[in-house]
């Protein structure tokens, strides 16, 4: 069934990615947003509380699904296999999306940007793929994308390179965001559906790339608003959201370097001189991988050197520790390759380790079980002695200044559960009001400065307004998971009943179901190392 009003659309969803309130005030004092301000001004809104761990590739699926990721399966930008890895895909996504579910009440949808929707599934309507895809993605229905295309000029996942042309910083940015629009309103007008989901990656992005850099923060606020109010002008949604995943600030705090902390505790061991399992860094240089052993890649004489200096003790990060006592560090760094940095650099040896952290954004510690892991040490029955060890060890932690380093040291179970939960970290590391930087790498000091100035913060922001929205009720307490059942509730359809989310008391709730388990597909390897490098670059991955 449909609304019943051909070319209607019923319910508009806008993604800002790591939109908050600390960044959208500004923004409506200086007037440079007032689509979006009208719509926060009109309806109701309120902070939006992330999951645990609050980054792109992981809370965009709990959005689109209600569920936390132990039962969707997305964890992190990166999916284990042993010490084996590959960035997340779709098929990652063991759940049914938000456009699925309305796809199996007869509703259609047009979804654009949507991240770790690639390779896609099957739904009436269509899907232009966003972050983790490749840059041509396939889309839905296949050909899409080059339809858009078509329609539109160039359409692109991720920005182009700068190039002297451009006017401004953001002009790459504000590229992507009308792309973005473009798109979006063919499909519209293509598929004429009823409920229509956009998301813009740019409004992280610029904290990332450039981070202090206002103007192009600015400058890409002020393109999605004008995105938005065309949209606006042109379709005339019955109902609006506008959601983020996180919300974005600066870290004030310290980088917090966990695995040489629990290597000075005896939980993880060390090698160096390029035996042990290479950082995720090295996708820098799309060299490198996970589980390959250093001297499996081809060596130059440099690399070779390297390792022998640091079999003697003489490390990357000893070195990089004079350096950055003469203040050098930075200039080096720049212009050496990843793979000479990792080959003489004092690494995480995964087979003879108790403990580790494996990946920064999964904020948690994996414990080297026996059965479990490729090489696992841990017995299980002394699994859950050893995860109490860990946990009050590392709630004990303070930093330089005295403070704790952690707002909560937990088992998984206490946020990641379900049908994927073995697939999760074993403790969960909730950083103190997330101004506490985590890293996986090894260096000679537990405690430095935050590896990057700007990074994510737990609460983004959820607004509504429309025709089904009550704008007189709270929106207090909102959570991550609740976007997904309220939406579902302003189209009258039950929820699924395995979602962690609440209906929003914005709309009347209708109630909940069993639906039948999801059609997905096998899960698939990302094998793009455009995809690795840019997280990279990003960040995301150390």
């Amino acid at each position: 069934m449909s609304n019943g009003q051909t070319g209607t659309l019923h319910t508009l969803l806008v993604g800002l990615d790591a939109a908050c309130l600390p960044v959208l005030r500004p923004l409506f004092d200086e007037g440079k947003i007032p689509t979006l301000h009208s719509i926060f001004t009109n309806g109701t809104y309120a902070p939006l509380e992330s999951q645990i761990p609050p980054w792109t590739a992981s809370a965009w699926p709990s959005l689109y699904t209600g569920m936390n990721p132990g039962k969707h399966g997305v964890f992190d930008f990166l999916s284990f296999q042993g010490h084996e890895w590959s960035v997340v895909n779709g098929s990652h996504v063991r759940e049914r999306t938000l456009w699925e579910i309305l796809d199996y009440h007869g509703y259609s949808s047009v979804v654009v940007n949507a991240p770790v929707t690639h390779p896609t599934r099957p739904f009436n309507g269509a899907l232009v793929p966003g972050y983790t895809a490749p840059e041509n993605p396939e889309g839905y229905p296949a050909g899409i994308v080059d339809d858009v295309r078509d329609a539109v000029g160039d359409y692109r996942v991720y920005p182009r390179d700068p190039s002297p042309d451009d006017e401004a910083a953001s002009d790459r940015y504000c590229e992507l965001v009308n792309m973005r629009g473009d798109a979006f309103q063919y499909l519209l007008d293509r598929f004429e559906p009823d409920f229509g989901f956009i998301q813009f990656q740019q409004t992280d992005t610029v904290f990332h790339e450039r981070p202090g850099d206002l103007d192009s923060v600015r400058d890409i606020y002020a393109a999605v608003d004008r995105q938005l109010a065309a949209i606006l002008d042109a379709y005339r949604p019955e109902n609006v959201f506008v959601v983020s995943d996180h919300g974005m600030g600066e870290y004030d705090g310290y980088e917090f370097r966990v695995n040489e902390f629990l290597s000075r505790h005896g939980y993880v061991r060390t090698v160096n001189g390029g035996q042990g399992m290479p950082t995720w860094a090295t996708v820098r240089d799309s060299k490198l991988r996970a589980g390959v052993d250093a001297q499996s890649v081809k060596q130059g004489l440099h690399v070779k050197a390297i390792q022998l200096l640091a079999r003697t003790g003489l490390t990357s990060q000893r070195i990089g520790a004079l350096l950055e006592y003469v203040g050098l560090d930075e200039l080096v760094a720049s212009r050496i390759p990843t793979a000479i940095i990792s080959a003489g650099t004092r690494q995480v040896d995964f087979e003879r380790s108790i403990a580790y952290l494996r990946s920064r954004t999964e904020l948690g510690i994996r414990i080297n079980l026996e059965g479990r892991e490729p090489s696992g040490i841990v017995p299980p029955d002394d699994y859950e002695s050893i995860r109490t060890e860990l946990i009050e060890l590392l709630q004990a932690v303070t930093d330089p200044d005295g403070n704790p380093v952690f707002d909560d040291v937990a088992p998984r179970e206490a946020y990641l559960n379900g049908p994927k939960e073995d697939a999760a970290v074993d403790i969960v590391l909730v950083p103190r009001n997330f101004d506490q930087f985590l890293s996986s790498m090894l260096a000679d000091r537990v405690f430095g400065d935050p590896s990057e100035p700007w990074n994510h913060k737990l609460y983004g922001i959820v607004a509504a307004v429309g025709h089904d929205i009550d704008t007189g009720a709270s929106l207090e307490g909102a959570h991550l998971f609740d976007i997904a059942p309220t939406i579902l509730a302003a189209f009258g359809v039950e929820t699924d009943d395995r979602m962690d989310g609440q209906v929003l008391p914005i709309v009347d709730p209708v109630g909940q179901t069993a639906y039948p388990d999801p059609d997905v597909q096998d899960v698939s390897e990302t094998n793009n190392s455009a995809v690795e490098e840019r997280l990279a670059n990003l960040g995301y991955l150390e």
